[in-house]
């Protein structure tokens, strides 16, 4: 290999390498994952973009090669033949060996997506429009319920103000959940198909009038991480975003007492009002 070509080549590994190094922080790729199953589903992308990149090199390169080298113009005669089986046969055996190398994690992944059992916490996330509601109905935090609406303010909306840094990406309550703890998302709508998406806990399901659907995740690093609802489901569905905060257990243990705390302090103001009125 001459110097040139080796230095091509150099060259050509390094901008990969750099490629690599930054595809996780960039803004066009997938968000750095959270949860093991998001962390499948992002090597299972790149895998696929390397196996595209190699692919399309291969067949451009021998494409681009063959115009070149064997142009007409350099005395090049077309050449005459029908078909060869040995041929037919390679190009047909590897991308069966690509699409099996590419189906058994993709299809382990899927696997372990749906198993769903011995959940430490469940909630059920309803789908309005335009907004999401949440119930914690199995484990610590059972019984606590809200809703869950935008927080961007009408002026942001209007152009009228500065956008902030989670335009459209900010609620009123969030979804908040403990680290270390597998976490069951039970999913379904009130009216139309939604869907709940958190792109770096690797959830997205439909939530669908009628049915429930689940789906799970588990974080081991306290942070919030946004979503959104995945499904065209009218005129504001660009407006009903979903924020998800993990917290570390003792603090999530005084979270749950508060909101509990809160709940407890509405029904005794609610009786208080209701007996009032009955006196009147």
């Amino acid at each position: 290999m001459s110097g040139s070509k080796l230095m091509a080549a150099l060259s050509g590994f390094t901008v990969l390498g750099l490629y690599s190094g930054m595809a996780m922080s960039s803004k066009y790729n997938l968000p750095e994952p959270q949860t093991p199953i998001a962390q499948q589903i992002y090597d299972q992308h790149m895998m696929a973009l390397w196996i595209c990149l190699v692919i399309f090199i291969g067949v451009f390169g021998v494409m681009g090669y063959s115009i070149i080298k064997h142009r007409k113009s350099v005395g090049y005669k077309a050449a005459n033949f029908h078909h060869s089986t040995a041929i037919e046969f390679i190009w047909t055996t590897i991308p069966i060996l690509i699409l099996v190398a590419m189906s058994w994690p993709a299809t382990k992944t899927v696997i372990e997506m749906k198993d769903t059992s011995e959940a430490d916490v469940t909630i059920k996330a309803t789908g309005y429009q335009w907004m999401w509601g949440y119930d914690y109905i199995q484990g610590e935090g059972e019984g606590i319920s809200f809703y869950s609406q935008l927080s961007t303010p009408q002026d942001q909306i209007r152009n009228e103000a500065t956008k902030g840094q989670d335009y459209l990406l900010e609620v009123n309550n969030r979804v908040v959940v403990p680290t270390g703890k597998k976490i069951r998302i039970l999913m379904t709508a009130n009216d139309v198909i939604h869907a709940w998406w958190v792109p770096a806990l690797g959830v997205k399901q439909d939530a669908i009038p009628g049915y429930i659907r689940d789906a799970w995740f588990k974080v081991e690093k306290p942070g919030v991480y946004r979503g959104q609802c995945a499904e065209l489901c009218g005129k504001e569905h660009g407006f009903m975003p979903i924020v998800v905060e993990v917290m570390e257990q003792e603090k999530y243990t005084q979270w749950v007492a508060e909101m509990q705390k809160s709940a407890s302090a509405g029904v005794v103001n609610t009786a208080l009002v209701e007996q009032s009125s009955g006196k009147n």
